[in-house]
């Protein structure tokens, strides 16, 4: 099938966890002229993937995925959307190449940071000849643009708040932790952990109803890429849900780092950030607050 000007010998394949973007990703690749295989992750995608053709996996089920790939001739894969939870190294169901490195592979799941977790995972997909893409390359308009992308432009105070929640963040990130953190007034009240970028926003909102957060000052919330992160899977992503949540926790906008983070449901996050009075912003990693955009 043609997709992007290039033809493919095989199909492609697309690992769907949770949240939107595995359907703006399927959507995208049928509009270049594909016809991809969805591979639902069993407990974690939450959409209807009866429009295409289809099959429920386990996270760990690397046999089945192998199958799969054969069954639909798949030269390609992507992984995206939300996974919650990593597999018991009991649910591991390997193949022959995974019992290779069953030590590794169970030190990696048990220990590992996500970014370690989804390397390991991109190495034993292509140990089998199928090559892993990133969703920005089948659906290049998800990914932020540098500047203002509503209305709203931040403040002189709330590009110093995003100089200091990406310095957080970035540092963060090098531990293989998360890629978000959160700036009031020049001081980083939160950074983001296993429970995700939502859950994290929610704590801001509690820790100021508690009094622990200057109500007179707003915040930022900043995501970068992780530095070492491979940019195939896991970028990051803001949606409708990042701007109502930020609304809840009084922030005054969302920074993201641009040409490698997602945007999700991008008009309806402008008019969601216009009515809020957000600022929804894409930056350029590592420049002064004055040259952010």
């Amino acid at each position: 099938m043609a997709a992007s000007g290039q033809y493919h010998r095989g199909r492609l394949a697309i690992i769907a966890g949770s949240g939107f973007l595995p359907a703006y990703v399927a959507d995208a690749a049928r509009q270049a002229g594909e016809n991809p295989v969805i591979i639902a992750l069993t407990d974690e995608a939450d959409r209807d993937w009866s429009a295409f053709d289809h099959a429920n996996l386990g996270v760990g089920n690397f046999a089945g995925l192998e199958a799969m790939f054969r069954r639909y001739g798949v030269d390609r894969v992507v992984m995206s959307g939300g996974v919650a939870r990593r597999p018991a190294w009991r649910d591991v169901r390997p193949t022959w190449r995974v019992i290779k490195e069953l030590p590794s592979t169970i030190r990696t799941l048990l220990s590992g940071g996500d970014n370690a977790v989804l390397q390991m995972v991109i190495r034993l997909i292509e140990a089998g000849g199928v090559r892993v893409v990133g969703a920005h390359e089948i659906a290049p308009d998800l990914l932020a643009t540098t500047g203002p992308l509503g209305r709203l432009s931040p403040s002189e105070e709330d590009l110093r708040d995003i100089a200091q929640g990406a310095k957080a963040a970035d540092a963060l990130g090098l531990l293989d932790v998360g890629q978000g953190a959160v700036s009031v007034g020049g001081r980083v009240v939160a950074l983001e952990g296993a429970e995700g970028t939502d859950k994290m926003i929610e704590r801001v909102a509690s820790l100021r109803a508690e009094g622990r957060i200057s109500t007179r000052r707003r915040g930022v919330l900043v995501k970068l890429c992780k530095p070492q992160q491979d940019v195939r899977a896991d970028l990051p992503s803001i949606g409708v849900s990042t701007v109502l949540n930020a609304k809840k926790a009084g922030l005054a906008g969302v920074a993201v780092e641009a040409g490698r983070a997602l945007v999700l449901e991008r008009e309806a996050l402008i008019a969601a950030a216009d009515e809020a009075g957000l600022f929804v912003c894409g930056i350029d990693r590592g420049l002064s607050a004055e040259g952010f955009m």
